[in-house]
């Protein structure tokens, strides 16, 4: 699995990214957001990734920011929300307003996003109204920093496992306090699992 992409910005068109990574360029789908925020053609640029495999194509999705892959994931978790209507809500909503929408059941505001009907919003409040707190975005995250390089990896792994994103981000930030910032994926990833155990 590719976690994350670090090179030069090569192109970008309305809802994608070429990323050149040492000569291979990666076309990546993104939301308007990451494509506004990342920066100018021939400037650096590192975006976190998920890559979605069918029997008839692999794709890679990427993301500014570490909480838009969370919320990524949560959304093409719903019924009926594919990559396609999950990037929308990206570009239409900040990850903390989608957040809010959610935690206070505002199916109206989320149906606001292109692809989105009344049913669909719905459907999303209700099935993630639980999920929601689980990204600690709403009650104070936004003052935490997001971690990068090695730990975002970390957190990656965790999610992998199988840990919601919160209990993933503060394991991993528990680690690279202990270790510090020299620490490797390895030995955060080693020291994150047992933090979480506790």
């Amino acid at each position: 699995m590719i976690a994350h992409l670090k090179g030069r910005l090569d192109a970008t068109g309305i809802d994608y990214a070429v990323i050149d990574v040492g000569g291979v360029g990666y076309m990546v789908g993104a939301s308007s957001r990451t494509l506004a925020a990342i920066g100018p053609v021939g400037d650096a640029c590192t975006l976190h990734t998920e890559m979605l495999v069918a029997e008839d194509f692999i794709r890679l999705v990427g993301f500014a920011r570490i909480d838009e892959r969370d919320w990524f994931r949560l959304l093409t978790g719903v019924q009926g929300v594919g990559a396609r209507v999950a990037l929308a809500i990206l570009s239409a909503f900040e990850p903390v307003d989608l957040s809010r929408a959610i935690a206070s059941q505002d199916k109206a505001m989320v149906a606001r996003a292109n692809g989105v009907g009344p049913k669909l919003a719905e459907r999303i409040v209700r099935e993630l109204k639980d999920k929601v707190g689980a990204l600690g975005v709403v009650a104070g995250a936004a003052s935490m920093p997001a971690p990068s390089g090695a730990g975002a990896d970390a957190v990656s792994a965790m999610l992998n496992l199988g840990f919601r994103p919160a209990e993933a981000a503060n394991a991993v930030a528990l680690a690279e306090e202990e270790l510090g910032t020299g620490a490797t994926l390895d030995a955060l990833v080693r020291l994150a699992l047992r933090k979480a155990a506790r």
